[in-house]
């Protein structure tokens, strides 16, 4: 199974792409789209729109995840990442691929064990899932990776349960 991990934003959209195979990880891609603050927000909107349906042309994921939004004190920067997200969330729902929605506590969980995990903690443990020899840069792009991997483990948790239950 191939999984797009999405960690949304305006200036820097996180993407991680894993294949899972039973326990195993191969991290087929790992980056960032970036859009310029000089650009109109609309042209932003439509690159970030366009480079990610060139991702899921060329990946073919069959699942994807995205992180929720949590914003707490700045109401603008939350308005404008929700309509990036908005876009990146359309341009995987035209392709009919199946999407899920993690929150960080629930990533940080699934990834450490912790809610309360910092992002260095994170990147140290999806480094070391991946089996990567170097942490993924930027943060966005590890964020994003997290965001896979969680989904991965959260599918394979419930497979296995299934399992269970068919063996009773």
């Amino acid at each position: 199974m191939t999984i797009l991990g999405i960690d949304p934003g305006l200036a820097t959209v996180g993407y991680g792409i894993i294949d899972v195979n039973n326990d195993k990880y191969l991290v087929k891609k790992v980056g960032v789209i970036q859009t310029s603050s000089e650009t109109r927000f609309s042209k932003r909107l439509h690159t970030i729109y366009l480079e990610m349906q060139d991702l899921i042309r060329e990946f073919k994921p069959d699942e994807i995840a995205i992180e929720e939004l949590f914003f707490s004190k700045n109401t603008k920067t939350a308005m404008i990442v929700s309509q990036a997200r908005g876009v990146l969330i359309l341009s995987c729902v035209g392709k009919d691929i199946p999407i899920y929605e993690y929150t960080p506590l629930q990533i940080k969980q699934g990834i450490t064990g912790s809610g309360r995990a910092d992002k260095s903690q994170v990147t140290k443990m999806v480094t070391y899932i991946l089996g990567l020899e170097s942490s993924p840069k930027p943060d966005d792009a590890a964020d994003a990776l997290a965001i896979a991997v969680c989904h991965a483990n959260q599918t394979q948790n419930l497979k296995k349960m299934n399992f269970i239950n068919r063996e009773i």
